[in-house]
């Protein structure tokens, strides 16, 4: 490299880092800059001081008993997550009185500005070090507010926005600048988190009112969602300064989409407004479609509704089909609902004691439901090998394919027909054997 004749980006750094000797060496050879180190010590002293007094006290101000969960506790919970910055936020605001009175006495204060532009950085540091915990808003403040806050302690953050303002991008017919990029990017992670957050902590307090209805709860939330995203997004777009004007030909573009290639999911959007307003079927709903497959509605999205299967499986239904088809709704969050179990008896039986005897064993059993009906035993037929019954019993929920209530209804009928000598009879067939011909046959 000929250093006589170095690049322009080596020039620059080597006339910056002659411009930072240059300082450094003012602040070494004067007075007012030993004073204000002086001063730098003293505040960061008096700082460790306070804190070591003032962080026991706060911690235990702010603290909550485990079993509270209301509003106020949950805010003290989050204001106590900030109590590390109290030493570098003292040292900040202590500088900052140390550099009023040196520029009051000296006419001058650099050296302690950055000293306290350097406790900022320490404060951001520990912010995105140890109290910030979601994982995409420490990736925003490593690579982001940490070096910011560095070129802010260097004293060169208004000169590096300066060259990123002054560098274009062209696009195409548009063009904006690396700052305004950076902005962007920045702005845009925040307000999607925040959205986010904002969306998780209002459907966590509309799905706590339990004295509203399912399906309000869920149009509740879903309206909400809406809405903060919406915000969001305006929001947005007034900070970086885009004309909503400017999307009037993005919008159009998007409604004629809609009109011819995104038909199905428009219709299943309304599909899934409707279902929410009329609360046909909403989350905890047990539903059987018309193509005879069944489960509980476990999710309900903008498109679909997820249906969980009693042995695992997630159905994927969208919402219009529960407009245009026939779906059965066995639930409607937790009513009672009719099942029977079928047995049979002996010929020999006296078939008059059976409906009492089984009535009073189900009756027993501590889920079956006295109201809207009693169990009812009835005769259903005489069968080929035995007579035929089927008692009736109402439970509160789903019998999951027959596999949660009607096992134990079967037992307790076998155990009463037990107690009480009925034969359970089983299929037998009489062959009646016919031999050949009159004769008998000879030597007999």
């Amino acid at each position: 490299m000929d250093w006589d004749n170095p690049p322009e980006i080596v020039a620059q750094a080597m006339e910056y880092g002659q411009q930072g000797l240059d300082i450094a060496k003012g602040w070494l050879l004067s007075p007012a800059a030993w004073s204000q180190f002086a001063l730098l010590i003293a505040a960061y002293l008096l700082a460790v001081l306070i804190s070591r007094k003032l962080r026991p006290t706060l911690t235990r101000l702010l603290t909550p008993p485990d079993d509270q969960t209301h509003v106020i506790a949950s805010a003290r919970r989050f204001v106590l997550i900030f109590v590390p910055l109290v030493l570098p936020l003292l040292a900040y605001v202590l500088t900052g009185l140390g550099e009023a009175v040196t520029r009051s006495v000296f006419g001058s204060g650099e050296v302690i500005a950055f000293g306290k532009r350097v406790f900022l950085f320490l404060a951001v540091r520990i912010l995105v070090r140890d109290i910030i915990s979601d994982p995409f808003l420490k990736l925003l403040g490593r690579y982001v507010m940490i070096p910011v806050a560095a070129l802010y302690a260097l004293g060169v953050l208004d000169l590096v926005t300066t060259r990123l303002q002054e560098t274009i991008v062209p696009l195409g017919n548009m063009s904006f600048d690396l700052l305004w990029l950076i902005k962007a990017v920045f702005a845009g992670g925040i307000m999607f988190w925040l959205g986010r957050w904002s969306n998780d902590q209002s459907h966590s307090y509309i799905h706590a009112q339990e004295d509203m209805q399912p399906a309000t709860r869920q149009l509740a939330a879903k309206a909400a969602e809406i809405a903060i995203f919406g915000a969001a997004f305006l929001i947005l777009m007034n900070f970086l300064g885009i004309s909503l004007t400017s999307l009037a030909v993005l919008g159009g573009a998007i409604g004629v989409g809609l009109g011819f290639g995104l038909q199905k999911i428009a219709s299943n959007f309304i599909s899934g407004v409707i279902l929410l307003l009329e609360g046909q079927a909403t989350v905890g709903d047990y539903v059987e479609l018309d193509n005879g497959e069944s489960g509980t509605i476990v999710k309900t999205t903008a498109r679909a509704m997820i249906l969980e299967t009693f042995d695992g499986r997630w159905i994927v239904v969208p919402n219009e089909d529960f407009i245009t088809t026939r779906v059965v709704n066995y639930s409607d969050q937790g009513s009672a609902n009719r099942y029977e179990a079928p047995f049979s008896v002996s010929y020999d039986t006296d078939i008059n004691i059976v409906p009492d005897i089984i009535e009073k064993a189900v009756s027993k059993l501590d889920f079956v439901l006295q109201e809207p009906d009693r169990p009812d035993c009835e005769l259903r037929a005489f069968g080929d090998s035995g007579v035929e019954f089927a008692v009736e019993f109402w439970v509160n929920g789903i019998d999951d394919g027959k596999n949660r209530f009607t096992p134990q209804v079967l037992f307790a009928i076998w155990n009463a027909l037990k107690e009480h000598d009925i034969e359970i009879p089983f299929p037998q067939q009489v062959v009646h054997h016919k031999g050949l011909g009159g004769t008998t046959p000879p030597g007999t």
